[in-house]
């Protein structure tokens, strides 16, 4: 079949064909089919041949409808053996097609084109309505919506994807059955009257939306820093998906059984890396990204060793960076209370003063909760960057994000809810964050060179170079005209005016540098 269908390709490409319309696949005459399926598509050129051959092999009939597709859609289904219906409106429209083949065709199945990767479906579709005494089978997954669209439901308490119907078996009877009824709009609301009907239906629901098999032509990596994990670690290793190519463990100096654990587990996947002394966690994930640097990972997933990081997230960490949208993701458990349920009051504070810092810092005025080390990134961002170059330590990840920013790397922040179980963190946030500023600081200016001066000009570096050193300027002669007032030394009454002015001009020009900051940001992200 593939070589059949090869041909035909070629033949397409060299000798192109222009279908105005097919006759009508519903014969008048009263032939019979054994098994009708049904294909709507839309701009499925590159794929619909193959989907179109796949249904043969179980069916006497492909009908393929036709959305509107701009491409060559149509003829690629029709030199498949499919035939092809130009289809317009909605899910009733559909219903109809539906009906109407259930007159000349003991079996109809609709499938959508997402859901046909696994050459075994058709078969575990019609199998319950040919041995298993069903006349219905019903398939659903659960639906990737929008970025944006992800983070409005999950601020609201729903789920962050929604099940959807992938594929419809039903008998013929059945299916007229339900015809002789009131109209039906939608495959909802004539699931809902197969059910009052007592029509005996068949569900099958499967954990993953068919397009997560993308994450199975690509390569992906897990680098696991580790350091004292002994209790937690086979938890980890064990909970990371199979579609992982490859995971990285990298043991940081531990003095516990944490490397006796990981070399006791047995999966292939596991390449394990142990510093001699401690390091710091930003110098075990580095290292992590080099190995996978080595062998060629297209996505490179970072999920601590103290599995706090969940598992059935990683996809929507992964999805963004595949589809092109972004090149770095990070987890972001700071958009509502309830996603911060086990994190103290204190840690809550210090994480959104550091989400503060970072977004001068780093220029991504969008990101929040920086600490956070659910992250993903693509090849391309991670050989754009010195890794030699980045913090070592916890502060790893703030600094990753002022250097993403300055090679002009996009950045999306995926919503995900904080756990937290017996692990215990060891990050002090009031000396932590005394000791990360200063290092904010020096990345904040090292971006302002490289990207405004060197690989680009903008004014803003003005605005930032006039505000701080107008400001600090007003502050310190502001203190030198209160002891020179707490001391009685006569000064002109000007004096205070001329204070209040440098001070308000360092925090004006601040604050414009900041503004053309976001705006220089939003700019380029719209540009790419």
């Amino acid at each position: 079949m593939s070589v059949a269908l090869a041909l035909g390709l070629y033949s397409l490409i060299s000798e192109p064909v222009s279908i105005v319309s097919s006759p009508s696949p519903f014969s008048e005459k009263a032939l019979r089919h054994e098994l009708t399926v049904v294909i709507p598509a839309c701009n499925e050129e590159s794929s619909i041949g193959s989907k179109v051959l796949l249904a043969a092999h179980y069916a006497d009939r492909v009908l393929v409808l036709d959305r509107g597709s701009t491409d060559r859609t149509m003829e690629v289904a029709a030199l498949g053996g499919a035939s092809v219906l130009p289809q317009a409106g909605g899910e009733e429209a559909l219903l109809k097609v539906l009906f109407k083949a259930s007159f000349d065709s003991e079996l109809v199945v609709l499938i959508y084109p997402e859901c046909m990767q696994d050459i075994d479906l058709l078969s575990h579709v019609l199998d319950p309505l040919r041995n298993g005494g069903f006349e219905l089978s019903v398939g659903s997954w659960p639906c990737r919506f929008s970025h944006e669209m992800e983070n409005v439901r999950l601020l609201n308490g729903k789920k962050a994807c929604r099940e959807k119907v992938g594929f419809f078996a039903v008998t013929a009877a059945s299916l007229q059955k339900l015809n002789s009824g009131p109209a039906h709009l939608s495959l909802g609301s004539l699931i809902s009257a197969a059910e009052a009907e007592n029509i005996k239906i068949n569900y099958m629901s499967f954990n993953a939306d068919p397009v997560f098999r993308k994450l199975e032509s690509c390569s992906i990596g897990v680098v696991v820093p580790a350091y004292n994990e002994e209790k937690l670690i086979g938890e980890t290793l064990s909970g990371i998906p199979e579609y992982v190519d490859r995971i990285y463990l990298i043991d940081d100096g531990s003095t516990d059984r944490t490397g006796e654990i990981v070399k006791s587990f047995r999966d292939p996947r596991v390449l394990y890396l142990r510093h001699d002394e401690n390091k710091g966690v930003g110098a075990g994930i580095i290292d992590g990204y080099k190995l996978a640097l080595k062998d060629e990972m297209d996505v490179v997933a970072v999920m601590a060793g103290d599995n706090q990081m969940d598992p059935a997230e990683l996809p929507r960490l992964l999805f963004p960076i595949l589809e092109g949208e972004t090149d770095y993701t990070k987890g972001n458990r700071l958009l509502s209370d309830s996603f911060r349920t086990g994190m103290s009051p204190w840690r809550s504070f210090g994480n959104t003063l550091l989400s503060l810092l970072t977004k001068i810092g780093s220029g991504y005025w969008q990101v929040t909760d920086p600490q956070n080390g659910y992250t993903a990134i693509s090849r391309q961002a991670l050989e754009a960057l010195d890794l030699d170059a980045v913090y070592p330590y916890y502060g790893y990840c703030n600094d990753l994000l002022i250097k993403l920013n300055a090679f002009g790397m996009r950045v999306m922040d995926v919503v995900i809810p904080a756990r937290y179980g017996r692990e215990k963190s060891s990050i002090k946030y009031s000396r932590y964050v005394l000791k990360v500023s200063p290092m904010l600081f020096k990345g904040f200016l090292w971006r302002l060179r490289v990207k405004y001066t060197v690989l680009d000009f903008h004014p803003l570096v003005l605005f930032y170079l006039a505000g701080m050193i107008a400001l600090p300027f007003g502050v310190l002669f502001g203190f030198w005209v209160f002891l020179q007032a707490l001391l009685q030394t006569p000064l002109p009454s000007y004096y205070v005016l001329l204070d209040l002015f440098v001070l308000g001009m360092g925090v004006q020009m601040l604050l414009f540098g900041m503004l053309f900051d976001m705006q220089a940001e939003k700019k380029r992200a719209v540009n790419v």
